[in-house]
């Protein structure tokens, strides 16, 4: 019964909204070309806005011929009157609105101080417009970064940046990305990216700052003190330790003269010193890129999820239980079945990856028992399955089937690469035949018959 008396009331209150009548409010909204007066009322803006409440109470709002005057140049007419909308009748729409102008009208929300509907902005834009942080992320981290009250979509929006660091960094306006901004991001431990990637977006970013070029040697004693002074605050944020020898060399030693020639000093010692040991203090190992030419790392909670029978989506980067560490890749150790053996035979649990020569397809499999060149025969489990990305890069593409014919679940054999059941990797040679045993794992849409593939990786599955 109650919920019936707020749907009318609700109702009673749109009809005075659209109606305006006994309004002694006047706000203008808008500039220039585009410039809507709106007419409300005094009580009901006292009620659900603290920044009306304040603005009558303290009178600082122009009154004229018996009505109050607002002038609000920085909000357009479009966005007050979904705002307007909600002060009367509790209901926003913003299912036609694009994510800048989502963002806008929050902004306009905070200066009304109009708190629920801030929340329930925040929360529209993480569920129905996370792509819209890709549109422009420097202006969108900075605009966020501003506005205390935006917490859930600050928290949301370095989330997805250090789930994926090239939506920012790789950006046109990267460089235009304030300092204190970049220092932060720089002190969190779940930047993905590799560690020498990150100092090279460093680099590229203060040259930017001091409109100089990137090569040092054109660089005069005035060029390397300012850049010197850019860099300052930065250095201690770079994980060098984390740079393998080879990078270091090529793409952070020739710009020794930036740097602080004690740190130098002791990341030659470092590389060059056989055994040298760790010097105390380091910080952490950000979060490791997956070591794959074939699969990111958003994959992987996929896979863990499928691993423990559950729902893709169940896990995510922040709660993932198992690590997956490459054991073989046959374009870089060899097409061999026999080099397929020599790296993934008794290793536990693994996960095989196969991109289809000349696609997007990445299929693959879990083999949660040992591979095994000498068993030649079949393994029987019931937790094994295959699995299957019409495209590999867009994970909504993945298509499960775990096994139903457990006695044929897993094949080993010395001249087989991963094979499970009616998938073979016989002698090199891919195909998906139906042998006379039926469908030992549900159809979905590999391939069938004989297909090439391009590349196929193995990783030990790692329970943490």
């Amino acid at each position: 019964m109650s919920s019936k008396f707020l749907v009318e009331l609700s109702s009673d209150y749109e009809k005075l909204f659209e109606s305006e009548i006994g309004y002694d409010v006047i706000i203008h909204i808008g500039e220039d070309q585009n410039i809507k007066e709106f007419h409300a009322h005094s009580n009901i803006l006292c009620a659900r806005s603290q920044y009306f409440r304040s603005a009558f109470s303290n009178e600082w709002a122009e009154k004229k011929d018996g009505k109050f005057i607002f002038r609000k140049p920085n909000i357009s007419p479009q966005l007050f009157s979904i705002i307007l909308r909600f002060i009367y009748c509790g209901n926003a729409e913003l299912r036609n609105l694009q994510g800048p102008d989502i963002l806008k009208l929050l902004i306009a929300v905070d200066e009304l101080n109009i708190q629920s509907l801030v929340s329930y902005i925040q929360e529209f834009l993480i569920e129905h417009q996370t792509e819209f942080l890709q549109q422009n992320p420097t202006g969108i981290l900075e605009t966020v970064y501003q506005h205390e009250t935006f917490t859930d979509l600050w928290n949301f929006c370095l989330e997805k940046i250090c789930e994926d660091p090239e939506i920012l960094f790789s950006s046109e306006n990267f460089i235009n990305l304030k300092a204190p901004l970049l220092e932060l991001l720089l002190k969190r431990d779940d930047l993905n990216i590799d560690e020498v990637k990150i100092w090279e977006y460093l680099l590229k970013w203060c040259l930017a700052q001091q409109n100089l070029q990137k090569d040092p040697t054109k660089w005069n004693k005035d060029d390397i003190t300012r850049i010197e002074k850019e860099l300052y605050r930065f250095i201690p944020l770079i994980r060098f330790y984390n740079i393998d020898a080879t990078n270091f060399f090529y793409k952070v030693y020739c710009y020794k003269n930036i740097l602080p020639q004690d740190l130098i000093h002791d990341l030659l010692e470092y590389y060059i010193v056989p055994n040298m040991k760790h010097k105390d203090n380091l910080p952490p190992s950000r979060n490791p890129k997956l070591d794959s030419t074939l699969i990111e790392s958003k994959h992987i909670p996929i896979f863990s999820s499928w691993i423990d029978k559950k729902e893709s989506s169940n896990y995510d980067r922040k709660y993932n239980p198992y690590d997956f560490k490459l054991l073989y890749r046959s374009s870089r150790d060899g097409i061999g079945t026999k080099t397929f053996h020599k790296n993934c035979d008794n290793k536990g649990a693994t996960i095989w990856v196969a991109k289809i020569k000349d696609s997007t397809q990445l299929i693959g499999g879990y083999n949660p028992l040992d591979w095994d060149g000498n068993h030649k025969d079949w393994k029987t489990t019931a937790d094994s399955f295959i699995f299957n990305f019409t495209n590999g890069k867009n994970i909504s593409t993945s298509k499960v089937s775990y096994v139903s014919k457990q006695s044929r679940a897993v094949y080993c054999h010395y001249e087989d690469g991963p094979t499970m059941g009616n998938i073979y990797s016989e002698y090199n040679n891919w195909s998906n035949k139906n042998r006379g045993h039926g469908d030992i794992y549900p159809d979905i849409g590999i391939p069938e018959n004989n297909f090439k593939v391009e590349d196929y990786e193995v990783f030990k599955v790692i329970k943490k």
